[in-house]
């Protein structure tokens, strides 16, 4: 491998960026040309996120499509990833709520394997356009309001649900890093008030497109888990608060009961 160029890695690393030798290759290798290394590099010590200006993150092992303007896939949220495709199976039905560039719906179904029907969704033209070329051909992927732009023919037949929906605070958003807070949009990160509003309505819907046994997986913070997890439990669902350290990440698990299992239990 080339060494970078240590005048590029200076430059990185008086900006802040503590991989500056890993930032300036990547970026090198987008250029083609040195006056587009030179502008890659000024967008980046100004403060542009380097996966928009590569064109690509990496998540879960893929090359993630995305573009300025799209909520760029956090490692954090490979933890999710990891809970679905335990409780997924290779025929499930996957729905990726609150898509973004598809990277959670593109991760389960790379590791669940081509028998997975694979739908996502979201509300911002930018980020279905990155999600349609990380998704498509293999899945499907749909613009509009949450279960609003999905097909009627999916109610019920959803085995895992996956939704990374916003879940910051309104008032803690300037409190974001510059990357996430100047250049992503802001629908993507906002979840009102207290965080949650986003959630209340995905919560809402939820019993309506999960088949029986089906889960629903969404990312949150310890410090709203609990809440969390009381909405989907409000909306019949059997929930419980998963937790991993090695990725800082949190997430709340509900469960649509199989047919039946009310009355067993009673």
């Amino acid at each position: 491998m080339t060494d970078p160029d240590p005048t590029l890695v200076a430059r990185l690393r008086a900006a802040g960026c503590v991989f500056a030798e890993d930032e300036a290759l990547l970026l090198a290798e987008a250029a083609d040309s040195p006056e587009r290394l030179e502008e890659l590099v000024s967008l980046r010590v100004a403060g542009h996120p380097l996966e928009t200006l590569l064109g690509w993150a990496e998540f879960c092992g893929l090359r993630i499509v995305v573009e300025p303007g799209v909520f760029v896939p956090r490692q954090r949220t490979e933890f999710l990833v990891d809970l679905a495709v335990g409780l997924g199976t290779p025929e499930s039905v996957v729905l990726d709520l609150c898509c973004g560039a598809g990277a959670i719906g593109a991760a389960i179904a790379s590791r669940l394997g081509s028998g997975v029907e694979l739908v996502a969704a979201d509300i911002e033209p930018a980020a279905v356009r990155c999600a349609r070329a990380n998704i498509e051909p293999a899945g499907r992927v749909f613009e509009g309001d949450l279960y609003d732009a999905l097909p009627p023919e999916l109610q019920g037949r959803v085995d895992l649900l996956a939704v990374n929906a916003p879940y910051v605070p309104t008032d803690s958003i300037r409190m974001m890093p510059p990357e996430a807070r100047d250049y992503e949009p802001a629908i993507a990160l906002d979840g009102g008030a207290d965080g949650l509003d986003v959630q209340r309505r995905v919560a809402a819907g939820a019993p309506t497109w999960l088949a029986p046994g089906g889960s629903l997986l969404i990312e949150t913070s310890m410090p709203q888990a609990e809440r969390s997890a009381a909405l989907f439990a409000a909306a019949g669902l059997e929930s419980r608060i998963e937790h991993s350290d090695d990725f800082d990440a949190t997430v709340v698990v509900a469960t649509r009961r199989r047919l039946g299992d009310t009355a067993r239990r009673g």
